[in-house]
């Protein structure tokens, strides 16, 4: 599964418009379904989390026009992948205690590594992946 979808030009700083933003939610439904439908609904909620977190850390940080995720299976393993098309280095920050965000890609990690996987950028940070290990119960 694979699917791309315009983000508005962002100017000086101002947060991603409300539309672009909703596309996350869509994104994270479509992944789901996908689940569903390769029999994997118990990766359902880690999943999710880890679409909504990478896409929105693309629409935050990049700058893009532009947004891609693929979500695919493959030799035991769920791998999905988020295209912004810009450089860049994303990498998991320490929040501070009372911060409302910049937790994102540390939760990410926890998750990535709950599920027997690994996650990295390549494309000089223009693409940035994870891939978790497909429950025993889920291959087919």
């Amino acid at each position: 599964m694979g699917l791309t979808f315009e983000v508005s030009p962002r100017r000086g700083g101002a947060p991603p418009r409300e539309k672009d933003m909703r596309r996350v939610g869509a994104m994270r439904r479509i992944a789901a379904a996908r689940l569903r439908y390769c029999g994997l609904e118990a990766m359902t909620d880690d999943v999710s989390l880890i679409v909504s977190e990478l896409l929105t850390n693309a629409l935050l940080h990049s700058g893009t026009t532009e947004i891609s995720l693929t979500v695919a299976v493959r030799d035991g393993f769920l791998r999905i992948t988020v295209r912004d098309g810009m450089a860049g280095c994303a990498e998991p920050g320490e929040a501070d205690e009372g911060a409302e965000s910049g937790r994102g890609l540390a939760l990410v990690n926890h998750f990535v590594e709950e599920n027997g996987g690994a996650w990295g950028t390549s494309d000089a940070g223009a693409v940035t992946w994870c891939r978790l290990t497909v429950p025993a119960e889920g291959k087919a």
